[in-house]
């Protein structure tokens, strides 16, 4: 059974990015534009990874990995911030609010593959 992948990120080339490295390893990817957007989703979804974007409108990643953190429905599901901030604050706050990793925009597929990979097999 193949393994699902949340992308949140206010750009859709961005999220088109994701999925065209991943769909091909075999992950299915659903795709929201923002935290509010991928907190709807999380919980319409058996989701197994997230993959979010820190700065996006209505509700920034940081407020929604919090949000995740706080709902024990959603235990367990690993959270990587992706972003272009590479800033040790930025990457402690993340980190604090309950992200597992953190890569830094731009990307490579490689890159995307490995710590999905390494995260859900």
């Amino acid at each position: 059974m193949s393994k699902t992948v949340l992308t949140v990120d206010d750009s859709a080339s961005i999220r088109s990015a994701i999925a065209f490295a991943l769909q091909p390893k075999g992950y299915k990817v659903i795709q929201a534009e923002d935290g509010r957007a991928g907190l709807a989703a999380l919980k319409a979804n058996a989701v197994d990874m997230v993959i979010t974007d820190l700065n996006m409108p209505n509700m920034n990643g940081i407020e929604m990995i919090r949000a995740v953190r706080s709902d024990r429905t959603l235990d367990g599901v690993p959270i990587v911030l992706l972003t272009t901030e590479s800033q040790k604050e930025k990457m402690l706050e993340g980190k604090q609010a309950g992200a597992a990793g953190w890569i830094v925009k731009p990307f490579d597929e490689q890159k995307i593959c490995a710590v999905v990979s390494k995260m859900i097999g």
